[in-house]
């Protein structure tokens, strides 16, 4: 198993990175909301999960 640096622990699965992406796109969106991106990253986190 391998481990990051910063998460202790096994590795991330892909839902974590697609969670950590979407955080991401909403900390960071700004007055102009990327819609499409949201949408794809939570198709991307809901196959990971399903």
């Amino acid at each position: 198993m391998s481990t990051s640096p910063e998460r202790p622990g096994p590795a991330p699965t892909d839902a974590d990175a697609a969670n950590d992406a979407i955080r991401a796109l909403v900390d960071g969106a700004d007055e102009h909301w990327p819609a499409e991106e949201y949408e794809r990253l939570l198709a991307e986190w809901a196959a990971a999960v399903g």
